[in-house]
């Protein structure tokens, strides 16, 4: 199987070092990147072809992977049109939904939606993926593997949905990150020094997810097991809950997810 990217960015780079680490042949790999510091530095580290523009040979391949940014997406896809011959194209692309892409790409039907967020550049991400019709159930295994070589996959049934895969696990991450910084600076107010607020906060919520993945049981469970009653523990709930810690995390991610909706729209405006 030979993948071409178009864009050779951040994402990118995590896709194609990912699949690398799972065995795949840097030589079935090709970028499309205008930036010659960028070609330089992917074909540097990975030992992938790169090309400055769309050309047969860097797109006589079986999948071509969309990694432009969703505002850059319609003028990137345009120079495709003379060279798809029936490859799956799979979209990284926020926002953007695929009837648009679609459209811009002359009614192209092997279309996958996905959004993957930042810990795959770490190979811990998770990744929402949706397919239209057209892509047959051999086709949906491809886009699936080539995903997981970054973290896990989950399949969504209806594209409205990758909205709220955005908000939730594309936006997550700085939503993890904004507990973390709180808790850190919580403790340097307690009289930390920074590189002890640092490990204190980060040790803890690594810790304290890694005991809910391998745990069966519900985070509400957990939390109500280490909260004793009338406890220290009890008393920071408490506060939180007083100050509406909780849902303002539900209400954000709820306005993210109609911000993403908002941005799809303006994104496949004509």
């Amino acid at each position: 199987m030979k993948i071409t990217f178009l864009g050779g960015g951040n994402m990118a780079n995590a896709l194609i070092g990912g699949l690398l680490k799972t065995g795949f042949s840097a030589a079935d790999i090709a970028v499309i990147e205008i930036d010659a510091e960028n070609r330089a530095k992917l074909e540097s580290s990975y030992g992938v072809r790169c090309y400055s523009a769309a050309r047969a040979v860097a797109l006589g391949c079986d999948v071509v992977l969309l990694s432009v940014k969703p505002q850059q997406m319609r003028e990137a896809c345009t120079p495709l049109l003379p060279y798809l011959k029936q490859q799956l194209i799979i979209s990284i692309a926020a926002g953007l939904r695929l009837a648009d892409l679609s459209r811009w790409l002359g009614g192209y039907g092997k279309l996958v939606r996905t959004m993957p967020n930042t810990p795959a550049l770490i190979g811990a991400g998770v990744t929402g993926l949706y397919a239209l019709p057209a892509v047959s159930e051999t086709e949906r295994i491809v886009a699936e593997h080539i995903l997981q070589a970054v973290g896990s996959t989950l399949w969504i049934s209806d594209e409205a949905q990758m909205d709220a895969v955005t908000a939730v696990s594309g936006s997550g991450p700085a939503y993890a990150f904004l507990f973390i910084e709180a808790l850190q600076q919580a403790a340097t107010e307690l009289g930390f020094t920074p590189e002890q607020a640092r490990q204190l906060s980060i040790e803890t919520a690594l810790g304290a997810v890694r005991l809910a993945a391998q745990s069966d049981d519900p985070a509400s469970v957990l939390r109500e097991r280490v909260t004793s009653k009338g406890g220290t523990t009890e008393a920071a709930l408490r506060t939180m809950a007083e100050r509406g810690v909780k849902e303002g995390i539900i209400a954000g991610i709820l306005a993210a997810d109609a911000r993403g909706r908002e941005l799809g729209q303006q994104l496949g405006k004509d």
